[in-house]
């Protein structure tokens, strides 16, 4: 007699993070740069998104290494990433600022980084990335002439000349152009599909909305939200957006935002300041100065009167 047993569903085990970013935070004498920030990052692209100023690139280079936690820990690939010379090896850095010597080749430049990784085949490491990139035709000229989105995908190329699984990038499209941009995008989804996990760091929205599947939104050295891209959004969405509006014509400039179909509510303060609610905030940023322009008025300033999600994306998103 064979007896029977119930077949009891395997539930599946949550893959552990590649980056672990746990309680962090990091002062400089009394000026705080990041505040208790907690986050997990696994394989694929992550953006790091904020306005300049939000503690990016303090995170960054905890994350790498580069500086210390003044509280809290972060691990990569189960390892402390501070002082930790053999983690380095599986990471790949590209920094906002760019550091390169002029008078190099192209060429030399990444031959000089894969030595510095003490990498054995550099010949073949350098065509590899060289050819990721795609500035074959260009090996042979000193950095000092290339354009600033060739100096761009040219120091890529050298953070990943020795295959690191872990890829950090700190506004890696800063002067490049639309289509250096697209292979940009083609070449992190090529990346991403073989396993890596890459963190890009940018304070514009657009460039990395269609590329990362998860957002950390850093503002003022927190972490404002995480998560999907769009459930973010939506999310967002359900803010109400405040913002003040300065002009020469305050009545005039109140009755044309009052007749439009997207704002909540106008009032005008005792000093003629406007203060405007909306909920559709692309919606708001068309309206005032397409109105101040039918209307002939001088627009003196907008800026938001929260510290909501809305006010921090419509911030990001016009820079």
């Amino acid at each position: 007699m064979t007896e029977s047993h119930d077949v009891i569903p395997q539930t599946p085990v949550p893959m552990a993070p590649i980056i672990d970013v746990q309680g962090v935070s990091k002062w400089f004498g009394s000026v705080v740069a990041v505040n208790d920030v907690s986050f997990q990052v696994r394989p694929g692209i992550t953006g790091l998104l904020g306005p300049n100023g939000a503690g990016k690139s303090t995170i960054l280079h905890m994350i790498t290494g580069k500086a210390a936690c003044s509280e809290g820990e972060v691990t990569v690939l189960g390892q402390p990433a501070r002082n930790n010379p053999e983690l380095y090896r599986s990471i790949g850095v590209m920094s906002e600022h760019e550091a390169v010597y002029g008078f190099q080749t192209g060429r030399e430049f990444i031959e000089f980084t894969a030595a510095l990784h003490g990498l054995s085949s550099i010949a073949e490491s350098v065509d590899r990335v060289i050819g990721i990139v795609g500035l074959e035709d260009a090996l042979r000229r000193k950095l000092a002439t290339f354009s600033r989105g060739m100096r761009q995908r040219m120091r890529l190329a050298a953070a990943m000349v020795h295959d690191p699984q872990v890829l950090i990038l700190d506004e890696p499209l800063n002067g490049t152009d639309p289509r250096q941009r697209l292979d940009f995008h083609e070449t992190m989804l090529r990346l991403a599909e073989q396993g890596r996990t890459i963190i890009i760091s940018s304070h514009i929205l657009e460039e990395v909305e269609t590329l990362a599947s998860t957002i950390l939104l850093m503002v003022s050295g927190k972490l404002a939200a995480a998560g999907d891209f769009r459930a973010i959004r939506e999310k967002l969405d359900e803010q109400a957006y405040k913002v003040r509006v300065i002009t020469d014509s305050p009545r005039k400039m109140a009755a044309a935002l009052a007749g439009t179909d997207d704002i909540d509510s106008v009032s005008i303060g005792s000093d003629g300041e406007l203060t405007v609610l909306s909920r559709n905030v692309t919606a708001l940023q068309r309206s005032i100065p397409r109105l101040a322009q039918e209307h002939a008025i001088r627009l003196m300033r907008v800026e938001p009167l929260d510290d909501s999600l809305e006010s921090i994306f419509s911030y990001v998103v016009d820079r």
